[in-house]
């Protein structure tokens, strides 16, 4: 059986598989990026592919404090289109 990769949104602190997810990256350049493969080098964090979730994670700005950086709004629009 293979191993299937599991990690934590960090909003709803549910483990779910990594393609559940979408991998929101902070490069070692600064720039924040959602990470389609997966693999980009860089701090990263995980949230659900949920509406709701990218809205809270929008108001709460958790993000925000996990990748010590500022989030722009084309940032959390783009993971809305990415869902959708």
């Amino acid at each position: 059986m293979k191993n299937v990769p599991m990690r934590s949104c960090v909003i709803t602190k549910e483990r779910c598989e990594k393609k559940n997810l979408l991998r929101i990256v902070r490069t070692p350049e600064g720039n924040i990026e959602v990470d389609e493969t997966g693999k980009k080098n860089g701090r990263g964090a995980y949230l659900k592919k949920d509406i709701e979730v990218i809205n809270k994670a929008r108001q709460s700005k958790i993000l925000e404090k996990i990748l010590m950086t500022e989030i722009p709004d084309s940032v959390y629009d783009l993971m809305l289109e990415k869902i959708n």
